[in-house]
């Protein structure tokens, strides 16, 4: 899994989010704030929020980074999915972060509202767009709430696994849930964890090895707790940038477990926005789960 850590390099199925939550799940949402003013946090829980993970140079960096990720040619099945999801409503994307999908969605004329973590990210998306054509709220997207009712809810680049325990995904699914209008889907986008290559006694998998970048993740597989290593070449002086982050990885068939548990059905699992049809050997799977009208 490639993420989202000071050190990466993108690629299609990147998750780049070193943000997590840690501690008890958070069953009560909070109301957040927007992106000027304080981060607002349920009282239940105990937050790492990633304004204390990514410094404004590294939001930059990151920013910087995928800026080939959101090219037209790359972006363009993604935002034609999304927007025939949303049709005649609203968007709201979970941790929006500089804003790659949710400013070209909102461009195409979606109302699109984002919640995030990082009050870094949310300042780099800030300079593309004003607040009143695309509303940020700072806050946990397990628990914070934003006023109004959406027909579709997001959360690409595998950035549910920043959430790292099975509750907090839990959750994450039960406030996508409260925010949907009857018959709106929430939308996942996930690798699936390639287990498969790792040999009896192996715990680690290399996804990217480049003259640049070299990134490899290692498997917790009792907890289902993978780290992304990064080693990214800074400059041409030879100097690299190390860099690491956990996620807890999560398979379809659990996901649709979730879910269930917040009152939703699955209406679609195809293997990219293209809808490929998803198979054993697919990479990763968008996932679209209903809520009954």
């Amino acid at each position: 899994m490639d993420d989202r850590t000071s050190g990466s390099s993108a690629a299609p199925t990147a998750t780049i989010r070193s943000a997590t939550r840690a501690g008890t799940a958070c069953p009560e949402p909070v109301e957040g704030k927007y992106v000027d003013s304080a981060l607002s946090r349920p009282a239940k829980c105990t937050l790492v929020t990633s304004s204390e993970l990514w410094t404004r140079a590294t939001a930059d960096r990151y920013d910087a980074e995928e800026d080939e990720m959101s090219s037209g040619a790359v972006l363009g099945p993604t935002l034609d999915f999304l927007a025939e999801l949303a049709g005649d409503g609203r968007a709201l994307e979970f941790s929006i972060g500089t804003g790659r999908v949710g400013v070209p969605l909102r461009k195409r004329g979606v109302p699109v509202v984002g919640i995030e973590l990082s009050e870094h990210m949310a300042a780099v998306l800030r300079r593309k767009i004003d607040e009143d054509a695309l509303p940020v709220t700072i806050g946990d997207m397990a628990a914070t709430t934003v006023p109004g009712k959406f027909t579709v809810v997001y959360l690409v680049y595998n950035t549910i696994t920043n959430l790292l325990t099975q509750d907090e995904q839990v959750e994450c699914f039960r406030n996508a849930a409260r925010h949907l209008t009857p018959g709106g889907r929430f939308v996942i986008e996930l690798g699936v964890p390639p287990l498969r290559f790792l040999p009896p006694g192996q715990v680690a998998v290399p996804f990217d090895v480049s003259e640049r970048h070299l990134g490899f993740d290692t498997f917790d597989l009792v907890e289902q707790i993978l780290v992304s290593h990064h080693l990214t070449r800074d400059g041409d002086d030879g100097r690299y940038r190390r860099g690491s982050s956990r996620h807890r990885y999560a398979w379809p068939a659990e996901l649709d477990l979730m879910a269930r548990i917040a009152g939703l059905e699955l209406d679609l699992r195809v293997a990219d926005w293209d809808r490929a049809p998803f198979t054993q050997d697919s990479a990763k799977h968008i996932s679209v789960w209903r809520k009954p009208a």
